[in-house]
């Protein structure tokens, strides 16, 4: 039994979530947002159209990103204070540390050697790990008290000698990274609200603080950058620095050494001669008189002096500094702009507004959208891959179907038709058809060629739809009923209901149609399966009894074997053709469920009221996935029966029933600490409520989201499968890592023998033992060196056993390689040699004709847009030539005449030569 899945879970990439909270960051050469998506990062490259999901992930949600100088460091701090220090190049993790508290925000220094974190009511300095290897990589240098609240905000002074502090008690605090002798710390006040973001100009120690009620204060120092004295040590400590500089271990371990800063609000006069001294020159306000608009979010870019402010009810201003002008205002959303971010060359404007996931970013000159982003507002519920493998289309609770390419991992189009939740959706045949069901009563039908919903299916009188199925044909379309346990069936070309199915005797939990046969298999809660035949007046041709309420039901790719999810647990196989159940998988003891803050038993218990409620076979139908109210996805073999591999979709202690077993420490004596809404006005400044105290804002309360597996589904090409959860939709592939896996492999087979047959131009013995010993870029060295005279020859030379392991190799060939039309060689050739035999194998070759059709359809349309594009300005540029040294007579009867004439010139000119393509927008799925 050999299953590739079997390996280790291959986390490839997140979509469906694009930012959930915390602070967005451009890369160093602005092209890229990094953007923290629950406990997970996602890189989106603007220039080349992409997503990428680093493969780690922190314990809670991300709460702040640091990102150094060069973009080769990150680091990432969660919730709880845990922090991971990332390389951005090699995309791993190299050390763990823990803040002992939550962190609000982090810091590098300009020159990349330090950086400062702010925790609680301080601020402490770090050394940065540098680039040689260190056993703690995080070394504490000093720390910084002053603020009598939490902390909120940095900024450092382009020489990285100072930086500067915000907090919610209303004051700035300017402090020295060195050992200043006329700047220690200063503290600054003028506001009336919590600093939400403070700035210093570019070199310089001028610097201007935002407070949170709209009120900007400029605020300028008497000292320049380059008046900064070092405190030249004094009485033991300079005998001790002597010392110090004879021995340079010393030295290191005395430079590591804490050192504590204590800072007053109001200093004695003593302490203030010979210091640094600050005033304010100007006071500016947002809001208008009588508006109220509370600031969330800023930004500063020191070059061009620009500053940009988001505001709580999602509009943003621009102005320009010191004079205050107002270049731009705009409003982007309708929930509070959470961060804010400005690329390095100061053109385009990253916001992230937590409330709707949404992640936008604006180019301001232009005024136009880069990337315009969003999530399902609620959870995503199911799933559908296209039949060639590109896009995956999903359904959520909020009504909103979205489209999503899975090489850029962004959403392109979203259907907003649907006025309740989705909770099926499925593809047809074709690929250009999307069918959805909802609980507004209605299934349509969505054209992916002109993105509009075509066709609306409705039943005689009001019922909620809880799923859809869609014949192989593309005719068929039918809908199970959740409240009247009807089957509703209609034509897709006329739109007509052309049968109304009944016999079940609960709600239908699910449907789908046999890829081979004219068969309709539907699953109800009233322990039935029934298949329905399409051809004989939909009379049901078999009912299947089970021992409990069925949840979901699928077909193998082949039709030959029927699957079925119960509520006990039980996954049941069956003969479709026989009635006769052929097996069965006990998945109590597979899914592992955890255990919710307010469950009053455990998670042992509990797991029996538990159940797989999604299921999906692989491309090939010997394995199957199940899923449910759990964090775990099960791969079981299907024949042996037996589990092969649980994948963990999340570690994420952020959502509720992680955990198998509770913390003790949050039992009390009156009850679970969970029950105490305490982080209700962290945030959004709302306060937490007195016991008994029946006014404010009840939806403001905290909660947990409960993490879930709603839908899975294998990809057609077989490379990867897909899941959507509480997380997102997560996407696990094998194309992510590169492992050793020979095939039929013996002593006498080496990369120099391969090389040497090369050389003898035994061409096919070459290709053989490169296969044999599948190293890819050893099979595409050997590929490449069969001159394109000797393909066919070598081709039908090839045994059927390799035939499908190279067109395995150039499907995934064609996603990278710029050699397209001596890969098509190859493909042609083997086709039409193995052709014929390779017939009877269909079924287990559907996986590789799909990867290679992908790969295909994806050239295809990239190619075609582009040839389209360039023959029409060819015809262009050709009808342009022709008319010139042709002279026209001067016609001065009539001025309209020869107005309509030029028109019409002009109309001759662009006719015939093809519909001009527009041009390509910023990605769009805001609903």
């Amino acid at each position: 039994m050999k299953c590739e899945f079997c390996r280790l879970p291959l986390f490839s990439n997140l979509l469906g979530t694009v930012y959930r909270r915390g602070n967005l960051n451009f890369t160093c050469d602005g092209n890229s947002v990094i953007s923290p998506v629950g406990n997970r990062v996602t890189i989106f490259d603007l220039k080349n159209n992409k997503s990428d999901t680093l493969p780690l992930a922190t314990r809670y949600n991300i709460k702040c990103v640091g990102l150094s100088p060069d973009g080769r460091l990150a680091i990432i701090v969660d919730e709880g204070g845990a922090a991971l220090l990332v390389s951005l190049v090699c995309r791993s993790v190299l050390h763990h540390y823990h803040f002992k508290g939550s962190v609000h925000s982090v810091s590098f220094s300009p020159d990349g050697r330090k950086f400062v974190i702010t925790k609680g009511n301080l601020a402490q300095m770090y050394h940065a790990p540098g680039k040689k290897r260190e056993f703690n990589a995080f070394v504490l240098d000093k720390t910084y008290f002053g603020p009598y609240d939490e902390t909120t905000c940095i900024d450092w002074t382009d020489d990285s000698r100072c930086f500067v502090v915000g907090s919610k008690d209303m004051s700035t605090w300017v402090f020295g990274a060195e050992r200043w002798d006329n700047l220690i710390y200063y503290a600054l006040g003028g506001h009336k609200d919590a600093i939400v973001a403070c700035f210093f100009e570019s070199n310089s120690l001028d610097l201007y603080s935002l407070s949170q009620d709209g009120a900007l204060c400029v605020w300028q120092c008497d000292t320049p950058p380059e008046g900064l004295r070092l405190k030249a040590p004094t009485g033991w400590k300079a005998d001790l620095l002597q010392r110090e500089e004879a021995e340079e271990e010393e030295e290191e371990e005395e430079g590591q050494r804490e050192i504590t800063i204590r800072g007053k609000a109001t200093p004695a006069e003593e302490e203030r001669k010979g210091k640094v001294k600050y005033s304010r020159l100007a006071k500016y306000f947002f809001n208008k008189e009588g508006d109220f608009n509370s600031v969330t979010a800023a930004a500063y870019h020191k070059k061009i002096r620009l500053l940009v402010t988001g505001f709580a009810s999602g509009i943003f201003h621009l102005h320009e500094l010191p004079e205050f002008n107002l270049i731009h205002s705009l409003s982007i959303s309708d929930q509070r702009i959470t961060s804010v971010a400005i690329n390095s060359s100061g053109d385009w404007i990253a916001f992230g507004c937590s409330g709707l996931g949404q992640l936008l970013v604006w180019e301001w000159q232009s005024e136009s959208y880069v990337l315009k982003q969003q999530g399902h507002f609620n959870s995503m519920v199911s799933l559908a891959y296209s039949p060639d493998g590109q896009y995956i289309v999903t359904g959520g609770n909020d009504g909103k179907v979205k489209v999503w390419n899975t090489l850029s991992g962004f959403c392109f189009i979203t259907f907003t038709e649907h006025s309740s939740g989705v909770t099926g959706v499925s593809f047809t045949a074709t690929g250009f058809v999307i069918v959805t069901s909802s609980l507004d009563g209605t299934v349509r039908a969505f054209d992916l060629h002109r993105y509009r919903n075509f066709r609306t299916f409705t039943s005689a009188r009001p019922t909620q739809f809880s799923c859809v199925a869609v014949d192989s044909s593309g005719e068929i379309i039918s809908a199970g009923a959740q409240d009247s346990f009807e089957i509703f069936v209609w034509s897709m070309q006329t739109g007509r209901l052309l049968d109304v199915l009944s016999g079940h005797e609960g709600p239908i939990s699910g449907l789908c149609f046999s890829p081979m046969k004219s068969i309709l298999a539907s699953a109800s809660w009233d322990k039935t399966v029934r298949l329905w035949d399409m051809f004989d007046s939909w009379r049901t041709k078999e009912t299947l009894t089970l021992t409990s309420d069925a949840l979901a039901v699928t077909f193998r790719p082949d039709g030959a074997e029927l699957a079925v999810a119960t509520l006990n647990s039980q996954i049941t196989f069956w003969d479709p053709e026989n009635a006769i159940q052929t097996g069965s998988i006990e998945g109590r003891h597979d899914l592992k469920t955890g255990r919710k803050e307010l469950d009053k038993i455990t998670a042992k218990h509990s797991a029996k009221g538990k159940a797989f409620t999604t299921l999906c076979y692989s491309a090939d139908g010997q394995s199957i996935l199940a899923g449910g109210m759990s964090r775990f996805v099960c791969l079981y073999h299907v024949r042996e029966q037996i589990l092969v591999k649980r994948f963990e979709l999340s570690c994420n202690l952020s959502l509720d029933a992680m955990e198998e077993f509770l913390n003790r420490r949050k039992m009390t004596e009156f009850g679970n600490l969970a029950l105490i809404d305490q982080d209700a006005g962290e945030e959004d400044g709302v306060a937490i409520p007195l016991p008994g105290v029946k006014k404010g804002d009840m939806s403001s309360r905290h909660f947990k989201p409960e993490i879930r597996v709603t839908s899975l589904r294998f990809s057609p090409t077989g490379r990867c499968w897909a899941a959507t959860s509480t997380e997102g939709l997560l996407i696990f592939s094998l194309d992510a890592q590169m492992l050793f896996d020979p095939y039929e492999l013996d002593t006498s087979i080496t990369p120099g023998r391969v090389r040497e047959a090369l050389h003898q131009q035994e061409f096919t013995r070459a290709i053989l033992m490169a296969f044999r010993l599948n190293e890819k870029k050893l099979v595409q060295e050997v590929l490449e060196a069969v001159p394109r005279e000797d393909i066919e020859v070598v081709s039908a030379s090839l045994p059927e056993l390799y035939v499908e392991k190279a067109l395995e190799f150039l499907a995934s060939s064609f996603e990278v390689s710029r050699h397209l039309e001596f890969y098509l060689i190859w493909t042609q050739k083997l086709l039409m040699s193995h052709g014929q035999k390779l017939k009877p194998s269909a079924g287990r070759l559907l996986p590789a004709v799909q990867f290679l059709q992908k790969s295909l359809q994806r050239h295809l349309d990239d190619l075609a847009k582009l040839c389209d594009w360039n023959r029409y300005n060819l015809r262009y540029a050709l009808a342009i030539s022709k008319q010139q040294g042709v002279k026209r007579p001067l016609d001065l009867r009539g001025v309209e005449d020869d107005g309509g004439a030029s028109d019409e010139d002009s109309l001759h000119l662009l006719g015939g030569a093809g519909d001009e393509p527009t041009a390509t927008a910023a990605p769009d799925c805001l609903g």
